[in-house]
């Protein structure tokens, strides 16, 4: 019989304080992506629905969201993070869901922007078909 062996994790003490941040969510109907940045864009931690531990149709669903959003900003207040800009993009679970997440964290909202991309011309359309 094969001994059980737990993996340490090793955890990485926070030495900078950033009051300010923003938090992207990417919502997807597939998956919900997290990610927090300082005020110049560096990413300082990120949470999928995938790490979360949800695999397959649920992780589509917006407790997963819900999860990986509470991730992400428990990370980011070890940061020492109070305010944070919010920008969603795309049309899934994750949307609404963010905000309620942050709401209940306490977290303040400087700014909330949807920043999904919506095509202005779309694709060229196909040649005309010839009759004869």
């Amino acid at each position: 019989m094969a001994a059980i062996v737990k993996k340490e994790t090793t955890v990485r003490k926070i030495t900078k304080v950033i009051p300010r941040g923003r938090l992207y969510v990417s919502a997807t109907f597939n998956n919900t992506i997290a990610s927090v940045t300082d005020e110049k864009g560096n990413v300082l931690c990120s949470a999928t629905t995938g790490a979360a531990g949800f695999a397959g149709s649920r992780k589509s669903t917006p407790y997963a969201a819900t999860i990986t959003v509470e991730t992400v900003l428990n990370k980011a207040k070890a940061y020492g993070m109070n305010q944070i800009d919010v920008f969603v993009k795309g049309p899934g679970p994750g949307r609404d869901t963010a905000m309620r997440v942050i709401r209940a964290q306490g977290i303040k909202v400087g700014i909330l922007a949807d920043v999904t991309p919506i095509p202005h011309n779309g694709t060229r359309p196909r040649k005309a078909k010839h009759n004869r």
